[in-house]
């Protein structure tokens, strides 16, 4: 697994966290106006401290110079859009190979159990870390209990560990979830966890001080860093965001520091 571990250093720093700049929901959703250009969003929050991105395969093909040697992980999932009627999971859509040609560091794909769909899902995520590991790929799980459906115990705590317990079980290395919403919960998820935890942004746009405070917090409870996009690249100055962001991952500055730093006159 020499090659696993490599590639894990390339998205990983040695402090153990990571930045990693969620960039891959165009695949799926509309991304307009906010990343219409991006090109010039990818370099420019690359300058400002990303440490890695998630990927289509578009953007890794075509704006492979944009990345300045960040680590890419690569959404290999796909098939459906946000105008479907959602009657169907999403399908493995690019291979191990693919990733390699297309320069990736890793690859991700969704872990669903509980949904509807989940036997499918979750059997697409147990094929796609072995034949990845046969490549020296790591797999990136985005975990979430039932997937986008409601229902009451979608996001309780215990079911948030549990699927990112079963996405380790399954092989992934390193693993995307929903923050647990308390520290002491989620302090207990990092525990029964044996892979770096990164916790997502959402779908929805939350003021700054309260995305801040809830990365901090999870940083503090245990979290390898934070998978994010939305609220950075949708905010009226990303890249001053993103740095902000990295300096309280790897700097672990204040909220109230970063918060000044996103609204400073230069970056």
């Amino acid at each position: 697994m020499a090659n696993v571990t490599q590639r894990m250093n390339h998205i990983l720093q040695p402090d153990g966290k990571t930045f990693i700049m969620a960039m891959d929901h165009g695949a799926n959703f509309n991304v307009l106006p906010a990343m219409k250009d991006p090109k010039s969003l990818i370099r420019d929050v690359a300058i400002a401290g990303a440490d890695a991105f998630l990927s289509t395969v578009g953007m890794a093909d075509k704006f492979a110079d944009s990345f300045l040697g960040k680590g890419i992980i690569l959404r290999i999932d796909g098939g459906v859009s946000y105008l479907g009627d959602r009657s169907k999971p999403m399908q493995i859509v690019a291979t191990a190979e693919d990733a390699l040609r297309l320069g990736a560091d890793s690859v991700i794909t969704m872990g669903f159990p509980g949904s509807v769909f989940e036997n499918e899902v979750l059997s697409n995520l147990s094929r796609v870390v072995l034949d990845c590991h046969k490549w020296g790929i790591p797999v990136t799980a985005e975990t979430l209990p039932r997937g986008f459906e409601k229902a009451e115990d979608s996001r309780t705590p215990e079911n948030i560990t549990f699927a990112c317990r079963q996405g380790v079980e399954l092989g992934a290395d390193i693993i995307k979830t929903e923050y647990t919403g308390d520290q002491d919960s989620f302090h207990e998820l990092v525990e029964s966890v044996y892979a770096p935890v990164v916790i997502l942004g959402g779908s929805k746009k939350v003021p700054e001080e309260q995305l801040l405070q809830e990365i901090k917090d999870a940083l503090d409870a245990g979290a390898a860093g934070i998978a994010m996009g939305r609220n950075i690249w949708g905010h009226e100055a990303p890249a001053k965001y993103a740095s902000a962001i990295a300096k309280l991952i790897h700097e672990g500055c204040s909220v109230d520091a970063a918060l000044k730093e996103i609204h400073s006159k230069t970056i």
